[in-house]
């Protein structure tokens, strides 16, 4: 396919940005424009991170030509003294041999010990080697052909409307996260992708929905338009769940609900809550002594023990209250807990106490797992009724640690013994508000920090939908691989986003600088360079893509013109 020649290289190296003389307008290129050195048997792959006005004597830039001299001057003057510069940051290398049609091609071919293969760059070309934008073939060759299996379209260039892919086998092999301030289209980005994966089927996908926004059909605020759910666009092999028994989201009935057995709760998870309950510093200490006492029955035991006193007569016949047997206070006295803590703790957990999900007994955790073990998707919806930051963070938290440990027997069986067991499934979990589970704080605490840095050898990743990345802890963003970035305003937000990746200084303006809606840059793992894009609309071709809908026979015939 032939390219667009835009220019020439003039100067920089590998450890700075190459200089790029345009031989068109600066008004024809965008920051983030894809484009391509091409210098001999090599092609030089990379992003334009700024564009610069340059003269070749000041004056020239400082004093208006036009006026001055007659018109045909005036524009001979202007293109030899003035002229504009890309900053062009390299990425990636390509031998691509001669032309294909000349002699030598054949006989490069012939010597070749292995097929060419993308490189980061590893040399530079020569001065004034020819830049061209990037054609739909460069995309495809760097970015993945979107005919082949595997490759989802998640959007397209912004100066040519290429269609740019994500490597969906790559992506769920690492934990990644969609982020974008408020209102950026975070939430459909993440149906987008969401949707690629489930049509893909190559892992199970479980979404912690705090908003209830993915499994249902829903109305966009803004547009006001209707949006379709997963549920909606992939029947049966989606699960929508609710929490607590009889809920239905925003009127539609739920596959089943989530309710959580008393002896499912740990003290760990209690811990977790440290700061939604503004529990003290002595509380670890009289969680444990609850396990030690009573084991799985913990939770259910402290439930019941009340704070009550009774009256008894000493031995000269005196009057005195002391603990009811069946008090808090009974209880630590007899195990050396100080009373006060202990009944503090009751007092706070009072909250989770009075929870109506919270039942004797109930196999819907199990469920949830089993489901996704055998290739379903499962939407945990939190409803109206449940859409505290204490349920959300207890409730994910006590989920995820089961499946932490399930995935972890699934995998330890089949390494152990591949004939006889099943290689696990790939589970991606999706946290909503991620900063409230992955703070520096609660990181350390939570079963989503272990899943991030340690779980991808399990089968199970994180994606994480935040608006706020600054606020996640750094060794859990350092673990991301794959990230899809809407606009961010704040530069701690930005830097957060970045981090880790190389070029980073180059790329935060051009992060700054995208459209509040519809554009994202692509960074990490699932990308071979960082690029920004017009993403996808979720649309109505879009769900007829996902859902596999075919044409009438109708259109079919009128498209080919009978």
């Amino acid at each position: 396919m032939s390219r667009t020649k835009i220019g020439y290289l003039v100067g920089g190296g590998l450890k700075e940005n190459f200089r790029v003389r345009l031989t068109v307008s600066p008004q024809e290129i965008q920051e983030g424009a894809f484009v391509v050195v091409q210098s001999g048997d090599w092609n030089y792959y990379g992003i334009v991170t700024d564009i610069q006005l340059g003269a070749t004597d000041p004056r020239f830039a400082d004093e208006q030509m036009d006026g001055r001299f007659p018109p045909h001057i005036s524009k001979a003057l202007h293109g030899q003294t003035l002229y504009a510069n890309l900053e062009v940051l390299p990425n990636l290398m390509l031998e691509v041999g001669p032309e294909a049609d000349s002699p030598e091609y054949a006989e490069w071919r012939a010597n070749l010990k292995d097929e060419p293969r993308i490189l980061p760059v590893k040399n530079i070309p020569p001065h004034h080697a020819q830049v061209f934008l990037a054609n739909e073939g460069d995309i495809a060759e760097i970015f993945g052909d979107p005919n082949e299996d595997g490759n989802f379209v998640i959007g397209y260039t912004r100066e040519q409307g290429h269609p740019v892919c994500i490597d969906l086998d790559k992506f769920v092999q690492r934990s990644s996260g969609v982020f974008g301030a408020t209102g950026t289209g975070k939430s459909f980005l993440t149906r987008l992708t969401l949707a690629g994966l489930m049509k893909r089927n190559q892992a199970s996908v479980l979404v912690l929905d705090m908003h209830n926004e993915y499994g249902f059909d829903d109305v966009a605020s803004d547009t006001k338009k209707p949006v379709k759910g997963l549920k909606s666009l992939f029947g049966g092999k989606v699960d929508c769940v609710g929490l607590g028994a009889g809920t239905t989201i925003r009127g539609n009935q739920v596959s089943f609900n989530l309710e959580i057995a008393l002896d499912d709760i740990s003290t760990a998870d209690i811990e977790t809550l440290t700061r939604e309950l503004n529990l003290r510093e002595t509380s670890p200490t009289t969680l444990s002594a609850l396990y030690a006492s009573f084991g799985k029955e913990w939770f259910k035991r402290f439930k019941e023990m009340n704070q009550e006193e009774v009256e008894i007569e000493d031995e000269k016949g005196r009057v005195k209250k002391v603990p009811h047997p069946d008090s808090v206070a009974a209880w630590a006295n007899q195990h050396g807990v100080n009373v006060m803590a202990a009944v503090g703790l009751q007092d706070k957990l009072r909250r989770l106490f009075d929870k109506p999900y919270i039942v004797e007994k109930s196999e819907s955790v199990a469920q949830i797992i089993n489901a996704l073990a055998v290739g379903k998707h499962i939407v945990l919806s939190f409803s109206e009724k449940y859409d505290s930051d204490l349920d959300y963070l207890f409730v994910s938290n006590i989920l995820t640690r089961k499946i932490r440990a399930a995935w972890e027997k699934r995998t330890n069986e089949y390494r152990n013994d591949p004939a006889r067991n099943q290689e696990p499934r790939p589970l991606i979990i999706v946290v909503e508000e991620a900063h409230k589970l992955l703070n520096r704080e609660m990181a350390a605490q939570t079963t989503f920090a272990t899943i991030a840095r340690e779980l991808r050898k399990y089968y199970v990743t994180l994606l994480i939908v935040d608006q706020r990345p600054s606020q996640i802890y750094d060794e859990v963003m350092s673990q991301l691989g794959t990230r899809i970035s809407g606009w961010l305003g704040d530069d701690l937000d930005i830097q957060a986003a970045l981090s880790g990746l190389s070029g980073r200084d180059a790329l935060r303006g051009m992060l700054a600088r995208l459209q509040p809606k519809e554009e994202v840059l692509l960074l990490g793992w699932g990308v071979p360079m960082p690029l920004p894009v017009r993403s996808r609309r979720y649309d109505e071709a879009f769900w007829k893509e996902m859902s596999g809908s075919k044409k009438s026979k109708e259109q079919s015939l009128k498209e080919l013109g009978f």
